[in-house]
This record gives C-alpha cells, sequence and structure tokens, in this order.
C-alpha cells in the first residue's frame, strides 16, 4: 500500500460512490465523467492493494474491505474540511475576545511578554485578561465564561473537567524590601517572624497549603499579625513603605527581585515548589487564533523560566 499516492480527489470520489450506489450519479454529482470517477477509484484500489467497490447488478456497493476504509475516509475528509473552515479569513473567527484568567503569578513574568509575542502575529483577535483567586478562575473556566486559565497547578479535586500542560516550576518566596532588618547577618527568620506584619496569600489560594506546611515544619502555627492578599499592587505598595514580609510567588515579584527594590530571605522555601502552566476545558477546541496565542505563552514562559 503506497499511502503518498491517495489524493482528496480519491477520497471524495469514493465517499460519493458509496453514497450514491452509482458511478453515474457520483459523477454527476462531482461534475465530472463517468469515465473520470472510475479511473480515480482504481487508482484508490491500486494505492490500498484492495478492491473498495464491487458491482452489484446495474449498480455499485462497498466491499467489506472497503466498508472498513469507509469510516476512516469519511473522518479524514471531515477533519480536512473543518480544518479549512477554521482558517477561513472572513472576520468571523474573530469576533468574540480570547478570554485568559492569569493568576498574578505569571500576570507580571510571562503574560506581557506572550502577549508582546501574540500582537505581533497580526491575527486581528481581540485579547480579554483578568485575574482573582485561582478557585474563581476556575469556576469562570468551567462555565465557558473563560477560556484559558495561566498560573499554578490546582488541588486534584478541582479538576474535573480540566486538563493542565505544565510550562515550569517556582517556589513561594518570603520577600522584603531592601535594606529591611531581617537581611542582616545572622538572623533567625522565624524566631523573629512575629515582629512584622505578614503578608500571606489567601486560605482559598493555590499556595497556601504550601505556605502553612512550611510554617508548621518550621515549628509555627502563623504569623501574629497576618494579612491576606490577592493583591499584588497592595503588596508591591505595602513592602515599599513597611517592614513587612511578603510571602508570595516567585513570578509575581520577578521584576523587583531583578532590580533590587525587594530581596527574598534566606528561607528554604524548596518544598513549597510548584508547577505553572495552562488550565483548559477538556473539550477546548481551539481556533488558529488561539493556538498562536498559547504558543506565544509557551515562548514567553520558557525564556522567562
Amino acid at each position: 500500500m503506497s499511502e503518498s499516492r491517495i489524493r482528496f480527489r480519491h477520497l471524495q470520489a469514493f465517499l460519493e460512490v458509496a453514497r450514491q450506489g452509482s458511478v453515474a450519479r457520483a459523477a454527476d454529482f462531482l461534475h465530472v465523467s463517468p469515465p473520470a470517477v472510475t479511473k480515480t477509484l482504481r487508482e484508490l484500489e491500486e494505492a490500498l492493494g484492495i478492491a473498495v467497490v464491487e458491482r452489484d447488478g446495474r449498480g455499485i456497493r462497498v466491499t467489506r474491505l472497503g466498508e472498513i476504509f469507509l469510516g476512516h475516509a469519511g473522518t479524514a475528509i471531515t477533519a480536512l474540511k473543518r480544518g479549512v473552515d477554521s482558517v477561513r479569513q472572513d472576520g468571523a473567527i474573530n469576533r468574540h475576545p480570547i478570554r485568559i484568567g492569569a493568576l498574578p503569578t505569571v500576570s507580571a513574568k510571562v503574560m506581557p511578554r506572550a502577549i508582546s509575542l501574540f500582537l505581533s502575529e497580526n491575527t486581528g483577535a481581540a485579547i480579554k485578561i483578568v485575574t482573582g483567586e485561582n478557585a474563581v478562575l476556575l469556576e469562570q473556566l468551567r462555565v465557558g465564561a473563560l477560556d484559558l486559565v495561566v498560573g499554578r497547578l490546582a488541588a486534584p479535586e478541582n479538576m474535573t473537567g480540566f486538563f493542565f500542560e505544565h510550562l515550569y516550576s517556582e517556589p513561594v518566596l518570603f520577600v522584603v524590601r531592601a535594606g529591611h532588618p531581617l537581611l542582616q547577618p545572622g538572623q533567625d527568620i522565624f524566631a523573629r517572624l512575629d515582629e512584622f506584619p505578614v503578608l500571606m496569600p489567601t486560605r482559598e489560594s493555590v499556595i497556601r497549603p504550601f505556605v502553612d506546611r512550611l510554617f508548621i515544619t518550621n515549628g509555627m502555627t502563623a504569623p501574629a499579625t497576618e494579612i491576606e492578599t490577592v493583591s499584588d499592587s497592595f503588596g508591591r505598595a505595602f513592602l515599599r513603605q513597611s517592614n513587612a514580609v511578603w510571602i508570595i510567588s516567585t513570578g509575581v515579584v520577578a521584576n523587583e527581585l531583578s532590580s533590587g527594590a525587594f530581596v527574598a530571605l534566606p528561607v528554604n522555601t524548596e518544598e513549597t515548589k510548584g508547577p505553572v502552566g495552562l488550565t483548559m476545558r477538556t473539550d477546548t477546541a481551539p481556533s488558529p487564533a488561539f493556538t498562536i496565542l498559547l504558543q506565544t505563552i509557551r515562548e514567553a514562559a520558557s525564556q522567562n523560566a
């Protein structure tokens, strides 16, 4: 058998002959001559090494092996038509924006570069980016209000109906402003932590269980002065003007750490390391623009991981 010899016209002619039960009627439907249809069927049979049709009185019927091939041929034709329809630039594919739920860990580190790359592709598609707690974003994804969530992998019980594509892993950090008292040499960070306000992830956040476990491992239950927040803008502003300690995913403060405005305390947070990636519904059928967006997010993540 030579698959490379099989063309669209072979499948189209075979499907139409099978549907019509007649070479003449198939030829009329395809706007070609009956001899042309017969020749096309012979080429298909030579490529397959089997007979796909046989005479049945004055008509044509599909052979047993032809019936097996018929299902695959139909699937191939359908897939090809869907592919052609999906990339037609008729304006309809870009009517609705691609809706992204971005957790703070990727909003500063990955998404700006990803969107810049996406815009350079000139797809014409609009983008809508929202942020919030992981549980809220996943619920919006579940009901179809979002097309994609980019961030940490959720707990297994929250992943029903979703699939996750891993991009990179990152830990949680204990971050302070430059010049913070805890940056002086010889500090016992956990022994002195109660002296300072501590910005904590909310109890509904993905990273909170990792943080709670880390405190228990180091002999603490919770900080004396605890402020729960998912607002990265508040966290940045509060840290700059106070001696607070911010427990946050690396990606949220990557730019400040790079500039030296914030500094990570010397706390071993390796056990808080977790996967960051793309969460989508299992029934997601990405449009061409959506597929390009996913590619640009992957590229941006690989550059920042």
